[in-house]
């Protein structure tokens, strides 16, 4: 419990700090800018997290220009930041899709069937957050 109410702090304080009220040790402001605050899924789903033993991963992925992901879900949360690069996500279920470019926030669908495509000519570059538990793995290939 105490590691979500932990990454529940971290969340908030990165979402809603603002440069006014963001000092250093030295008091030079510091500049905060919120990137994003969502409470559903890429899909519309509510964000429902993990209920024991979370663990949280950070990776960075790079997709090559025109490469695309198998189709695949997650069990758990999954947020993702476009660092670089425009990404194509297809919600393989509805055939609703989603581009996303530099400097957008993506919060991914759970347990719907998805796939990804670089739709640009540099490489998709993310910086991914999962919020699972412990042990498990967040994405499931479809066969």
């Amino acid at each position: 419990m105490r590691n979500i109410t932990a990454s529940a702090l971290l969340l908030a304080a990165a979402f809603f700090t603002t440069s006014a009220n963001a000092l250093d040790s030295s008091n030079t402001p510091v500049v905060v800018t919120p990137l994003a605050s969502k409470t559903t899924t890429a899909s519309g789903q509510p964000i429902t997290l993990p209920q024991k033993n979370v663990e949280v991963q950070v990776s960075s992925y790079q997709i090559a220009p025109g490469a695309t992901l198998p189709v695949h879900k997650h069990p758990f949360p999954r947020y993702a930041y476009v660092e670089q690069g425009t990404l194509k996500v297809t919600n393989v279920e509805t055939g609703v899709a989603n581009t996303y470019k530099s400097g957008d926030f993506i919060v991914e669908m759970i347990g719907q069937w998805h796939q990804a495509t670089n739709i640009g000519t540099d490489p998709v570059k993310l910086l991914v957050i999962d919020q699972l538990e412990q042990g498990a793995k967040n994405t499931i290939l479809q066969n």
